[in-house]
């Protein structure tokens, strides 16, 4: 049967009865894997119609992969439609079987099969439409490459000396922080050096800040402000936070003023004041230092989301990929959503298009975000089947519309407001996984809307269903 107008599939494909209609007027070939039915530098006036196996259509040889015809699908003939030759290059990606239908040939299913010949005539005016949509994109990504090398090479020098220089200065700010404090008069050489080995215990320890819950933190401080009051410490609110940061409390503080060299009055004040003043230069020298680390991050995770001018299909870690999209996403998922991470262990790598894959994780969480309002619980799963590799993207909430829900592949179609939205993000993210070989669906219901994609380890090279899953 034929696709219905509500289908996802990229082009329609010929039934069993059609094809058996077909065979009259053409000639079988058999292809191995890996034989071209014909090059970009060759004239193509015929139509290839794939009876057994695969065929994969790409720019070049190497180059991005644009379709993959399994059976029932063709492809071919735009030099019948335009009068130009193909811009293409066809591969068999499995042993093929391919029925070969020349102009002469055609000329007469347009006679006697009109409605067949229809069937080729829509399809290749629709493909052109859609290599020139794909074209563009293609631009895009090739530009974000390269201005992801830019960014690369202009900020990576100047992050890697801000972050040298971050350590440097917390050692120094502690150098002159100590020599302030060996000529402090308030305090006796045993006093000065148990103030220097603590302060050199908590600003080691200030590196790895005490992570508390939000009861437990503001107990510790109102605690620790009580003591700071008592010993007549001023702005205790200002510097009770900064050691519970460190992890100090009023029982440690305890021991710094009734040891063995104790200190009382004027000189705990000071010795305190020292602390705080100690640790809050550490405090900001780690934050530049961790602030300059942080732009390194996002170059090193725009490198590989657009994987920089690759074009061809190589080994790619579907989990870095999706790290690397949360990562450039961060600005809109910071501000309200939860992202729970679910990736199973050892999941095979997959042979793709790394920059195009990370275009689909983008759309799809993008589209979940805005679905969720920018607040919400995000998660993001990956599984392994039997030479596949399955991820699903999950938010909630409130769900895809009844009445969208068989629409939201199509080109333009969008339930964003105007001006909000193209209506193309999905269906890139379809054409994507389509030309890699895979398959999409979505199952949504209000509260749980699941995005699953479904990903050949070994690229479009297996055989394919007849149909991709559309979103029920």
């Amino acid at each position: 049967m034929m696709h219905q107008p509500g289908d996802t599939a990229i082009f329609p494909k010929f039934t069993d009865e059609q094809l058996e209609l077909l065979r009259p007027y053409g000639n079988e070939r058999r292809y191995e894997e890996g034989e071209y039915l014909f090059t970009e530098k060759e004239s193509v006036n015929s139509f290839y119609v794939v009876l057994k196996g695969n065929v994969r259509i790409s720019l070049t040889g190497e180059g991005d992969t644009l379709a993959v015809h399994p059976p029932g699908e063709f492809t071919g003939g735009l030099e019948i439609l335009t009068g130009k030759g193909s811009r293409h290059r066809a591969q068999a990606t499995l042993p093929s079987r391919i029925l070969e239908i020349t102009a002469e040939s055609f000329q007469r299913i347009f006679s006697d099969k009109s409605e067949i010949a229809d069937i080729f005539i829509s399809t290749l005016a629709r493909r052109m439409r859609q290599s020139q949509a794909w074209l563009r994109q293609q631009e895009k990504m090739v530009a974000l490459g390269k201005l992801s090398a830019g960014l690369a090479h202009e900020l990576n020098n100047p992050a890697a000396a801000a972050r040298r220089a971050a350590v440097t200065l917390r050692e120094e700010t502690l150098k002159a922080q100590k020599a302030a404090l060996n000529h402090d008069e308030r305090f006796t050489p045993a006093q000065k050096e148990q103030l220097a080995s603590l302060g050199d215990e908590i600003t080691v320890g200030s590196a790895r800040p005490v992570f508390l819950d939000t009861l437990e933190r503001s107990d510790r401080e109102d605690e620790l402000a009580e003591w700071l009051e008592d010993h007549g410490v001023e702005d205790v609110f200002e510097l009770a936070p900064t050691l519970v940061s460190a992890g100090l409390d009023a029982e440690s503080l305890d021991q710094l003023a009734d040891g063995p060299d104790g200190l009382h009055d004027e000189a705990l004040v000071g010795a305190l004041e020292w602390l705080g003043a100690t640790l809050s230069l550490a405090a900001l020298a780690g934050e530049i230092g961790q602030s300059t680390g942080r732009i390194s991050e996002l170059v090193r995770a725009m490198k590989e989301y657009s994987h920089m001018d690759k074009t061809v299909m190589r080994e790619v870690d579907v989990r870095e990929g999706l790290e690397s999209t949360l990562t450039i996403l961060a600005h809109k998922l910071k501000k309200g959503v939860e992202v729970e991470r679910e990736y199973a262990e050892g999941l095979q790598r997959i042979c793709a298009h790394g920059g195009e894959l990370n275009q689909v994780w983008t759309n799809i969480v993008d589209n979940a975000v805005d679905a969720m309002g920018g607040h919400g619980n995000l998660k993001v799963k990956t599984s392994g089947e039997d030479g596949y590799v399955l991820v699903e993207i999950t938010d909630d909430g409130p769900g895809i519309p009844r009445e969208a829900k068989g629409r939201i592949f199509e080109p333009f179609f969008t339930t964003k407001g105007v001006g909000e939205g193209t209506g193309l993000g999905l269906d890139i993210v379809r054409r994507i996984i389509s030309a890699h070989g895979g398959e999409i669906r979505v199952d949504s219901k209000p509260g749980e809307t699941i995005f699953k994609v479904r990903l050949p380890v070994d690229g479009p090279r297996r055989e394919q269903s007849n149909d991709i899953p559309n979103g029920g």
